[in-house]
């Protein structure tokens, strides 16, 4: 056995790999004697496998699957089970076993023979484990570098390959199902029930781009990588983005080519391949830098071609000497003093390094030996923290071992004295949770993670990331005996120096490196998460179903400035204002005044707003209603959230639309509105300010506001707008339209009258044939608006000439305007009719719906469409659109507002009772439901199970959203804080 089987260097113990490593190391080759330079050179593998490690080789061999590709004498095949692990390549790095010198044997007897033998075999085993490690090592590596070149003074440069590298060429294998710390591909899109769709040849990287980018992987693979969608689809969504068509399009009209994905899905695809666009762009320009300075050489030109994600980029320009700084690190300023060369000697040829005649004695640096100690190991310690494989192996260990995040109360917090000091005092004790805060990272909610970088920002928390000391230890003793190994024998002082740089190198670079890179991540989960949340609530409030045919009573209710009041006709229109006063004296004076103007309009139903006073006014009207003062009306109200209406009430879009009322009473008509037509009402109003999910502040505002603009649009998109009365706001919304655009079809309205068809609408300033593709079948022009305009504007009777393109546009209305069926199609659409002598006049009536499902029924719905030489995806779409009844809205099978007539009470409520409840907001720790009291209850996250929810919501990661109507169980009561535990029992449809 080894008797140097482990030493103590810079406070680990390293445990020797290698015996002739050790002897070398002590110096005890043949006979205790050091060996000479010229005897120290067969140890170094031969030239030819530096060769092979190049950076285009490297790739190949790194991409191939197979063995190597040098000769080898065959064999029999043995079974699968008795084979060893594969270690081809590296029996290629410790070549020198086999041309050893002598004096490196030196077992004399049988055992000396025998401990050799142990010896041996411990560092086969040892070796082979390291095989292994590196193999998963392998396995995140995006792209291969090219093996590390030393150079010496005078002596040119080398590329032989370390050990590790060599190593670093066993094969791969396929890696398990386990938990990484990035962020999980998303699922693989189902191709097996879905139709496959038309297929696209892959594009190029730069017809993908867009521009002349060309990179060394492909962008189709790599987004399919990335986002777990199949190849063929990817293309497809690709070459649609480039020819700049719209996701509402892409989701209703080429379904045969995105292959049914719904518009979330969509949306990671685009925002995935503008991250690639992005990075192939910022790879471009560093280069066109580098290549204006001189400096850009193949080999780097090929590193930032082979970069796949922003992090290896960065990588990339901090391992070139080119990056600039205005403050230089401790390496450079080593290496400005000319102690580069013995550095880089040290793990070359450290047999021949003197560090004696480099002591400068009137040089800052050089003064004394210590002090060209200290610049060695920071020139080492730099070029250890930005070794790409040196960092992967250090994750690789964080991954398998169990990193934590710590936070506490800070040194800033714990001073403060407890006052009602700028509010200080209630933000402190809101993160009382986290004073004391320890959890594992891959455990972590993402509600924590939002919470705690809040708590940081306001200087209350102190944050952590606690890395195990053994990452440390097993990352210098690989850093010793593997990575940084010497080539040649290195003199105690000299390992020191490389343990010295080593241990610097883990504590005061990669060690914050790896923090931030920790703190990054779980940001951006978060962030993901938390926009996600935002979507998802959203999309439910947008698409709350409207309700129709009433006349409304809005009110905003207040205190001091009393309750604004608006009467709302049915279609919206203002009928009265006024304000009254409820919680104060004359209330039944006031009451009078609500029952004649309910009285005068025919009003039955009242909203009210759920900001200051709400409860007090809610139970005002709840009382009235008791004693039937309505009567003989039936009146019922329900209660709505007015966030956003008080910045709305202020805004150019309500003082253009509500010119002559006060801000207070535009809120009272913003809040009746938003029950008679939710997404009308709530698309004027920024997304960030209607009250859905959590921590708006806390996420990237650039990625929120691209996902809720997104989803406004699929939303307007997906309902439709009728042209002759939508809002200008409204139609800004509108897939392939934009605010100028717009603004030219409301000048055009007004000008020219309503619009008798969609092909009206090219005569539009700014509405080329792209738009009108886009924007066509989500626009609606329902026959009776039209009517009604055109007896109000007859001078349109005459047919439009389109001067700029020499066509004849006629008046003559088309049925199919008003269904979701494109022009693209319909001609189509009319030939289908014809197959069973259908008429487009006959739209929606349950006649034609009932020959259309026979039709379809007796020939089938591929054979129909094979006829009409159309795809299985637009024929349904033309059968929806002819059988749907006129006037269809998606938003029916969403939920609108309840309405009820009483109110309960903290005191009705005891554990165990089952109510009945909606959804108001999701958060990322559980679901806010309104169950008829002043504060909502909670259903924690962990309440939410499957077995809970419909089938249809069980494999969504956000199974509630607002508006869902749940049955729930009241499971705790904290009448202090007023706060009420829920359990959900199940969602009621």
């Amino acid at each position: 056995m080894c008797v140097f089987n482990s030493y103590i260097l810079c406070g680990f113990k390293i445990p020797c790999i290698d015996n002739n490593f050790c002897l070398n190391f002590y110096g005890l080759g043949r006979g205790g004697k050091p060996e000479s330079a010229d005897e120290d050179e067969s140890w170094h593998p031969e030239p030819k496998v530096a060769k092979r490690l190049s950076v285009k080789s490297t790739e190949k061999n790194t991409a191939s699957k197979g063995p190597s590709k040098e000769p080898k004498p065959k064999k029999e095949p043995k079974p699968k089970a008795d084979r060893k692990p594969r270690v081809t390549k590296t029996a290629k790095a410790f070549k020198a076993k086999e041309t050893e010198p002598s004096c490196l044997k030196t077992a004399t007897g049988p055992s000396d023979v025998q401990n050799e033998s142990e010896e041996s075999q411990t560092s086969v085993i040892v070796k082979q484990e390291v095989c292994q490690k590196l193999e998963s090592v392998n396995e995140r590596l995006s792209f291969a570098l090219p093996s590390v070149t030393f150079n010496d003074a005078g002596s040119g440069s080398s590329e032989a390959p370390t050990s590790s590298q060599v190593l670093l060429k066993v094969k791969k294998e396929e890696p398990e199902d386990d938990f990484t710390f990035d962020e999980p591909v998303h699922k693989k899109q189902k191709t097996s029930s879905a139709p496959q769709g038309r297929r696209v040849k892959l594009p190029k990287s730069a017809s993908v781009f867009g521009e002349d980018l060309h990179m060394n992987w492909d962008p189709i693979q790599m987004l399919a990588e990335k986002t777990g969608v199949d190849p063929w689809v990817c293309a497809n969504i690709a070459n649609l983005f480039r020819e700049e068509n719209t996701i509402p399009f892409m989701v209703r009209y080429r379904k045969d080519l995105v292959n049914h994905m719904d518009a979330d899905g969509l949306r990671e695809v685009q925002q995935a391949l503008q991250e690639l666009c992005s990075l192939a762009k910022k790879c471009q320009s560093t280069m066109l830098t580098l290549k204006k300075e001189g400096v850009l050489t193949t080999e780097l030109e090929e590193l930032f071609k082979n970069c796949k994600t922003m992090d290896e980029l960065d990588h990339v320009v901090s391992h070139t000497p080119y990056k600039k700084s205005s403050k230089l690190s401790k390496a450079r300023r080593a290496k400005e003093l000319g102690l580069e060369p013995p550095a880089l000697a040290l793990l070359q040829r450290p047999q021949t390094l003197n560090l004696q005649p480099l002591v400068q004695p009137d040089i800052e640096g050089l003064a004394t030996l210590d002090d060209v100690t200290t610049g060695i190991v920071h020139i080492l310690a730099d070029m250890i923290a930005k070794d790409k494989e040196t960092l992967t192996y250090v994750l690789t260990l964080c991954d398998n071992s169990v990193v934590k995040l710590q936070s506490s109360v800070s040194k800033t917090a714990q001073k403060e004295k407890p006052g009602p000091q700028q509010g200080r005092p209630n933000d402190i004790n809101n993160f009382k949770l986290y004073f004391d805060f320890t959890c594992n990272i891959q455990r972590i909610q993402h509600h924590q993670i939002l919470a705690i970088n809040r708590g940081e920002n306001l200087k209350i928390l102190t944050v952590k990331v606690i890395i195990p000391d053994c990452v440390g230890t097993d990352f210098c003793r690989w850093c010793i005996n593997v990575r940084w190994r010497p080539r040649g024998f290195a003199q105690p002082e000299m390992m020191n120096i490389l343990g010295n740089a080593v241990k610097d190198s883990y504590k005061r670079l990669i060690l914050p490196l790896l923090c931030r890179r920790f703190r990054s991540q779980l940001t951006s989960n978060a962030e993901k998460e938390s926009v996600a949340i935002f979507v998802q609530n959203l999309r439910q409030r947008l698409l709350t179903c409207p309700v129709r045919g009433r006349t409304i009573l809005a009110v905003d209710p207040g205190f001091r400035h009393g309750c604004k009041l608006a009467v709302l006709s049915p279609t919206g229109k203002i009928l009265h204002t006024d304000v009254v006063y409820l919680h104060g004296t004359g209330q039944n004076r006031e009451a009078d005044k609500l029952r004649h103007l309910l009285m005068l309009h025919g009003c039955e139903t009242v909203v009210i707003g759920n900001g200051t006073a709400c409860r007090q006014t809610e139970a005002y009207f709840d009382n009235l209603i008791k004693r039937r003062f309505f009567q003989p009306l039936d009146v019922s109200y329900c209660i709505t959230d007015e966030a956003g209406a008080s910045i709305y009430s202020v805004s150019p879009e309500a003082v253009k639309e509500m010119p002559d009322l006060d801000p207070n009473l535009r809120s009272a008509v913003s809040i009746g509105r938003r029950v008679q037509d939710p997404l009308a009402e709530l698309v004027k109003i920024d997304p960030k300010h209607i009250g859905i999910g959590t921590y708006q502040h806390d996420v990237s505002q650039t990625l929120l506001r691209a996902a809720l603009d997104g989803v406004v649009q699929e939303c307007v998109s997906f309902v439709g707008v009728d042209v002759n009365v939508c809002s200008e706001t409204l139609m800004r919304h509108v897939a392939g339209l934009n605010a100028g655009r717009a603004h030219n079809i409301i000048e055009w309205r007004e000008k020219n009258g309503p619009f008798l068809n969609r092909e009206q609408l090219k005569q539009v300033k700014g509405l080329g044939p792209k738009s009108f593709q886009q924007c066509a079948g989500f626009i609606r022009i329902n026959t009776e608006t039209v009517q009604s305009a055109t007896s109000e504007a007859k001078a349109h009777n005459k047919p439009v000439t389109n001067k700029g393109k020499g066509k004849i546009i006629g008046t003559e209305l088309n049925p199919l305007d008003q269904t979701c069926i494109h022009p693209e199609s319909y001609s189509t659409a009319m030939r289908f009719l014809s197959l069973f002598g259908g008429h487009v006049d006959q739209l929606g009536q349950c006649q034609l719906k009932d020959r259309v499902e026979a039709h379809v029924k007796s020939h089938g719905l591929e054979a129909l469409a094979q006829t009409l030489d159309a795809t299985c995806e637009t024929l349904q779409l033309i059968i929806d659109g002819l059988t749907q009844p006129p006037g269809f809205d998606i938003r029916q099978d969403f939920n609108q507002a309840d309405f009820k007539r009483q109110i309960i009470s903290m005191s009705d409520l005891h554990v165990g009772l089952v109510l009945t409840g909606r959804v108001s907001n999701m958060a990322l720790f559980g679901a806010f439901v309104d169950i008829g009291m002043e504060r909502s209850g909670l259903i924690p996250k962990r309440f939410i199970t499957p077995d809970k929810l419909p089938s249809d919501q069980r494999n969504h990661s956000l199974a509630l959203g607002p508006g869902e109507r749940v049955e729930v169980r009241v499971v705790d009561l904290d009448l202090q804080r007023k706060r009420i535990t829920l359990d959900l029992v199940r969602v009621i449809r």
